[in-house]
């Protein structure tokens, strides 16, 4: 089974899925990808994951364009607010959700106000993506 998580830029939540729900669920193919990608993946998305024993550090942004030909079973949008926001993907799906959350990239304060808003939204998604797990994956 394969899961694209997919959000704009490809840097920080859409990475920190990818890792998380590859962390609860082993068996599944996660993959990643955004539509304007950023150069490298947050360094501070990378700390919040080390924190929390995983090492996203090797991960690069990616293409959604690498992505079309193959189809996923699972699309799930990222992308904070409303999911007409986030970017399109016009590969096969099998089911397309969309989980979003705050984009910590964005969030003001000093160096610590910051990472405790990746901790935060770190956290989200390893609960959101938990339920994800549960619901569709698990009940199959």
């Amino acid at each position: 089974m394969k899961v694209l998580i997919l959000c704009t830029g490809n840097s920080c939540r859409s990475q920190m899925g990818e890792a998380i729900l590859r962390d609860i669920n082993p068996e599944l193919t996660v993959v990643s990808a955004g539509t304007k990608i950023a150069n490298e993946v947050h360094p501070k998305a990378v700390k919040a994951m080390a924190e929390i024993g995983i090492d996203i550090s090797d991960l690069r942004p990616k293409m959604v364009d690498v992505f079309l030909e193959e189809g996923v079973d699972f699309l799930i949008s990222v992308c904070g607010g409303a999911k007409d926001a986030c970017p399109a993907f016009t590969g096969p799906v099998g089911k397309r959700l969309h989980i979003g959350f705050d984009d910590p990239a964005y969030a003001p304060g000093n160096e610590e106000e910051v990472m405790n808003v990746f901790r935060r939204v770190r956290d989200e998604i390893r609960r959101d993506f938990a339920k994800f797990n549960e619901e569709y994956i698990l009940k199959k």
